[in-house]
């Protein structure tokens, strides 16, 4: 159809004449805006078993929303933010942790600087080294450790196969881990216990598996030299694997490190421990990531013995005890009131309050750039978040323990700290150290679902 002038002038004037149609009619009245969001009705309204405590500070240090936030609770992994900056002012970004191969006299010494991420095929690479520089077989191979101090485990209180509780040491190798395979072979099971990282999975010879026919998931036993761990016939299946923790660090990466040297035709005598270094030619080496990088890995995987290292390493203690309280001193002021026992927050025994917390990272958090080293959208699995706000936050979960802190902005670009602990801590109490209760994974979902209710009532009141 052509449309003429007259055709054209009257769609003109329809279009023009529309909004006052629409006016008279009503029809451009805008829905009024949602109200925002009470916090303490989030809390309410989700009936959460067990005590929700947050905190909210805004850009001027302006507390904006407080529920029991002076009530000192399990920080869990939250802790580790705070283990961040301890770190990045105790150390520097650029610190590295330098793991060294020596020669002192007829000894081969695989020394240990305390880096928490070495590998097995970081290890290979000095294997490689070694044997291509030509250097001969040492009389005598020897591991140190002693950068760091020696620990059994993170926290006693945890089950003893959980990987995530490991030992600690100057000499740590795979998160000190090892990785356990099984598959069924007519009536038994063949059993594969590696030091595997990405390229490399040698055989760990000191840590042995072994089926049992006993009731408990595992059990496990310690000899001279060796680690044994038996698993449960009837949990077993047809086939499976995890990772296992490992008790004898410097021997387990002392036998490691002889399988890689062997490859290579570089022939190490079985591996001896030393309590003291002695002085003598560096052959190799190897150094970590900078803080600033380990730090960040840390924070968005959770990694408990970095963590602790790095805590070592910055209070230079002889005990995650000892460590966790020279942190707490170290916050001054902020510090008061909290208990801090070591740096990763798996123990049961720390103890910090949500207003602490933000605080914490209101100040320290702003002043050593917490914020980008931190997880974007950890809650990023809720549709639509990221238009409504963004945050960038460390989680923290224990069994009926599920926490959250850090940084939330609004769409407008107003910028709060904020700290989230909810605890069941009855049911948290009779939980302590097992793998997996009953009832934790559906009360961990319920809890993120009030933090990401929260967040939401957060970032209506920064806007």
């Amino acid at each position: 159809m052509t449309l003429n002038r007259r055709h054209l002038l009257g769609l003109m004037a329809a279009s023009l004449a529309a909004p006052a149609i629409a006016r008279a009619q009503g029809l451009d009245i805008r829905p009024p805006a949602r109200p925002v969001p009470d916090p303490r009705a989030v809390v309410a309204r989700a009936g959460l078993p067990g005590r929700v405590s947050y905190a909210l500070i805004g850009r001027g240090g302006e507390a904006l929303a407080l529920r029991q936030a002076a009530v000192p609770l399990a920080p869990a992994s939250t802790m580790k933010a705070i283990t961040a900056l301890y770190a990045l002012d105790r150390l520097g970004p650029d610190r590295r942790f330098r793991t060294q191969v020596i020669q002192s006299g007829d000894m081969m010494v695989l020394v240990g600087g305390g880096d928490p991420v070495l590998t097995t095929d970081e290890l290979a690479q000095l294997a490689a080294d070694l044997a291509s520089a030509g250097h001969p077989a040492p009389a005598r191979f020897a591991v140190w450790g002693g950068a760091l101090p020696g620990l059994a485990r993170i926290a006693g209180e945890q089950a003893e196969h959980l990987p995530y509780n490991p030992s600690i040491s100057g000499m740590m190798l795979n998160f000190n881990r090892v990785h356990l395979g099984w598959s069924r072979v007519g009536v038994d099971y063949r059993m594969e216990v590696e030091a595997r990282a990405a390229s490399q999975s040698p055989r760990a010879y000191t840590v042995t598996a072994a089926p049992g026919d006993h009731a408990q998931l595992f059990t496990y036993r310690q000899d001279p030299g060796r680690e044994s761990w038996t698993v449960s016939r009837a949990a077993m299946g047809r086939a499976g694997s995890r990772w296992l923790p490992v008790r004898l660090p410097e021997l387990y990466a002392g036998d490691v490190f002889q399988t890689l040297c062997r490859a290579r035709g570089l022939a190490l005598p079985a591996p001896e421990i030393i309590d003291r270094l002695p002085e003598g030619r560096v052959l190799a080496h190897h150094d970590s990531p900078a803080v600033a990088t380990l730090l960040r890995d840390m924070l968005r995987y959770s990694t408990n013995i970095t963590a602790e290292a790095l805590g070592l390493h910055a209070s230079g203690a002889a005990d995650l005890a000892g460590s966790g309280q020279a942190m707490q001193d170290w916050l001054g002021d902020l510090g008061r009131g909290m208990r801090l026992s070591d740096h990763s927050g798996l123990t049961d025994s720390s103890r910090i309050g949500t207003y602490a917390m933000a605080r914490i990272l209101d100040g320290p958090g702003r002043d050593l750039a917490l914020a980008p080293l931190l997880r974007r959208n950890p809650m990023s699995d809720e549709p639509g978040t990221e238009a409504r706000r963004r945050v960038a936050a460390k989680t923290g979960t224990l069994n009926f323990v599920s926490n959250l802190a850090g940084y939330v902005t609004a769409a407008g670009g107003d910028e709060g700290v904020f700290a989230i602990f909810c605890i069941d801590a009855a049911r948290r109490e009779g939980a302590i150290g097992q793998e997996l209760p009953a009832g934790v994974s559906t009360w961990t979902r319920s809890a993120k679902e009030v933090q990401r209710d929260l967040l939401g009532a957060f970032a209506g009141r920064l806007a």
